[in-house]
């Protein structure tokens, strides 16, 4: 995972054990930039046991910047298809009321 970017665009979730991707980033939409940068990600991650990636997950993760670096400050891992749906649903039904 990078975190020594100094722009938003070079941040990544994207993680290697002994030349394995483990944490494989498939997308990624830059939320917010600044002093704080929010990002949400799209993701795989490794299953050792089976040999195969998992079903799509999604995280939202939160950099300061700092002397010109990004610091990781916090994350929220959306845990299944099901609950990023309730939140797309929720978040428009919110939206419809403004």
């Amino acid at each position: 995972m990078t975190t020594s970017a100094t722009v938003p665009n070079d941040l990544t979730i994207n993680y290697e054990e002994d030349g394995t991707p483990i944490v494989k980033e498939l997308d990624k939409e830059i939320l917010s930039k600044g002093a704080w940068t929010t990002i949400l990600y799209r993701y795989q991650d490794f299953d050792r046991s089976k040999g195969e990636y998992s079903a799509d997950k999604y995280t939202i993760r939160r950099y300061q910047k700092r002397n010109g670096q990004y610091i990781p400050k916090s994350k929220f891992n959306i845990s299944s298809a099901a609950q990023a749906r309730k939140i797309i649903d929720t978040l428009s039904s919110w939206m419809t009321e403004e």
